[in-house]
């Protein structure tokens, strides 16, 4: 294969703004880009020293021709970009997953024009409004504006000559009050196209205009004693200002302006538009990304912004985005506010994308359930900063009351679901008393020297149930095994939900809606359940025990063999002296017989029974 001279390549391109497009051997268009320096920015894809990651670098391997179109700002060529991206589709760049056609409110092109929702555009002349990513919301402005201004719906050719020629004859939607009748002129034209005029500032948002003139004009009519005519105009006022108290007004001093954020994972990026006119968001909508060469959130957020203007055809003078885009042009002001009615702005699109994000990852993972444990593996690997995915994880946690029957107990989780086969508990054996330190150092190294005797795969993650002293008791007995080195550790103390790593000083905190978080307080509070029903059955058995131990020649050795052969004191106190003679000797069964049943013994003493 022929080699590509970038260097020869290029000589040709200026230090102007512009955009470039690459080509294969099979003159396929392959990537559009743009730049604010046409020549700096080509050649930073064939700049050894400058870090491209694996995609990029087979694009690059692709490229046989460049061509480029050179353009004023750096604006222009931002938006020349896009427009040659949505005709070209170029394989490597990002691709908009926006397959709808969605619906646009027409004003219709003729004579006394009608209102009609459609999802063509033609270009005929006429004025479309929109697009409205909310159908419900769209049906909701043309019942507003059918309820509000009488409009023809018919699709008769309303010309001068017509009308004079008298052709047309009054519908029923005249008699029922929907249309004035232009068609038999009792509706003059200069009168429709009012109405035309403030529907349009309405479907623009600028509803309060609409109803400042309104008001004026009822006024007027009060004045002329026309009070028909100022009770319709009335309640025409009164349903403009009705709708638009039920839209969401941010504060009557934004004016114009567009809003964007964006959320963005491995593969996929989500960006969502906030239009707002005169304090009111007036459209809303969030799109999908699909990367294709690792771009970065501000390329994203670029070619969304260029997208979205387009489609709904803002001309906003202020755009609020989360962070600084590097566009220089004195017609658009970028915004990234600290605090105010704007930040509130920024916040409500961030709330928007997020749940939006989160919809799409829930619809693919129900899908394909192994592409959520991944990726709950690779965030908690990312949170709590290892250097593997987290595939086998134990917790332990101890259980103990007043320092009697202490147990130790752990859970074990793999692909961040519990696999309870592999679930321990351990019968403390070396500690006296109350010491939570100590039982957790026991615990550990007991587990650890069987895992390593046996060979049977040490865990990537070890949680401990507590604060540092659990960790720092825990980490002894790692040490002492050798294995500190070789497992991330860490432990979390219940109160604030702190998570503590071996030899730091402070906590680390996790946000409290973070899957990570979630996953590790599951594994306590299994580890925590797991623990108190092995300390219960332990405590039990150690009460049912003290109690055998009160008969003459029971001692705690024999008193746990009858729990172990019998399972329950009951059975114990039901079973005959040949029975109890299966586990102790006769005078013990006697004496057992003698304590359960006291009546029984003293008839066989008396000699009443056999």
């Amino acid at each position: 294969m022929e080699k590509f001279d970038y260097r020869e390549a290029l000589k040709n391109i200026p230090h102007k703004p512009g955009v470039y497009q690459y080509w294969d051997a099979n003159n396929e268009l392959i990537y559009i880009g743009k730049a604010k320096d046409l020549r700096n920015r080509v050649g930073s894809y064939f700049n050894k020293d400058t870090q491209i990651n694996a995609k990029t670098r087979v694009l690059v391997s692709k490229i046989r021709k460049i061509t480029f179109t050179i353009v004023d700002t750096e604006v222009d060529a931002w938006l020349l970009e896009n427009s040659m991206i949505k005709k070209h589709q170029p394989r490597y760049n990002v691709m908009l997953k926006d397959d709808k056609t969605y619906p646009w409110i027409i004003i219709k092109n003729e004579n006394f024009p009608r209102i009609y929702w459609t999802r063509r555009i033609i270009k005929d002349g006429s004025k479309y409004l929109g697009p409205y990513a909310s159908v419900s919301m769209m049906h909701t402005i043309l019942g507003l504006i059918k309820e509000t201004y009488p409009l023809r719906t018919c699709n008769l050719a309303l010309t001068r000559e017509n009308i004079d020629k008298g052709k047309f004859k009054v519908c029923l939607e005249y008699q029922l009050g929907n249309c004035k009748g232009p068609c038999q002129n009792f509706q003059s034209e200069q009168d429709y196209d009012r109405n035309i005029s403030e529907i349009t500032d309405v479907l623009n948002g600028k509803i309060g205009n609409v109803v400042r003139n309104l008001k004026r004009d009822i006024d007027e009519a009060v004045a002329d004693l026309n009070f028909e005519l100022a009770h319709r105009l009335k309640r025409k006022s009164d349903l403009l200002e009705n709708y638009q108290s039920k839209s969401t007004v941010v504060n009557s001093s934004i004016t114009d302006v567009d809003v964007f954020s964006i959320a963005s994972e491995e593969k996929y990026a989500f960006v969502n538009y906030l239009k707002v006119m005169n304090g009111t968001i007036i459209q809303t909508q969030t799109i999908e990304l699909k990367k294709r060469l690792d771009e970065s959130d501000e390329e994203l957020l670029e070619i969304a912004i260029s997208e979205f203007r387009s489609r709904y055809n803002s001309t906003s003078k202020e755009i609020i985005v989360p962070f600084n885009i590097d566009l220089e042009d004195t017609r658009i002001k970028f915004t990234v506010p600290k605090l105010g009615e704007k930040r509130k702005l920024l916040d409500l699109s961030q709330k928007n994308v997020q749940f939006f994000k989160k919809e799409k990852i829930d619809q693919y993972e129900k899908l394909n359930p192994e592409v959520r444990t991944e990726r709950l593996l690779s965030q908690m690997m990312k949170d709590l900063r290892m250097n593997q995915l987290p595939r086998h994880i134990e917790c332990f946690d101890n259980s103990n009351f007043q320092g009697k029957y202490p147990v130790s107990a752990i859970v074990v989780f793999r692909d961040a679901k519990p696999s309870k086969k592999d679930y321990r508990f351990f019968n403390v054996k070396t500690v006296e008393g109350p010491n939570d330190f100590a039982t957790m150092e026991e615990a550990v190294y007991r587990r650890y020297r069987r895992v390593l005797d046996e060979d049977t795969g040490l865990p990537q993650l070890i949680i401990i149930d507590g604060g540092k002293g659990q960790l720092s008791s825990a980490m002894k007995s790692l040490k002492l095994l050798g294995i500190d080195k070789q497992v991330t550790v860490i432990g979390i103390a219940k109160r604030l939900e702190e998570l503590y790593y071996p030899g730091d000083q402070y906590p680390m905190y996790l946000d409290k809606k973070s899957e990570t978080l979630k996953i590790i307080q599951q594994l306590r509070d299994e580890a925590h359940r797991f623990g108190i029903t092995a300390h219960r059955k332990k405590r039990d058995k150690g009460t049912l025990a003290t109690e055998l131990e009160l008969i003459d020649g029971v001692g705690k050795t024999t008193a746990e063999k009858l729990l172990k052969y019998f399972k329950s004191v009951k059975k114990i106190r039901e079973a005959t002296e040949a029975e109890l003679q299966e586990v102790v000797n006769l005078k013990q069964a006697k004496a057992i017989t003698a304590y359960f049943n006291p009546a029984v013994s003293e008839q066989k003493a008396g000699g009443l029974l056999p």
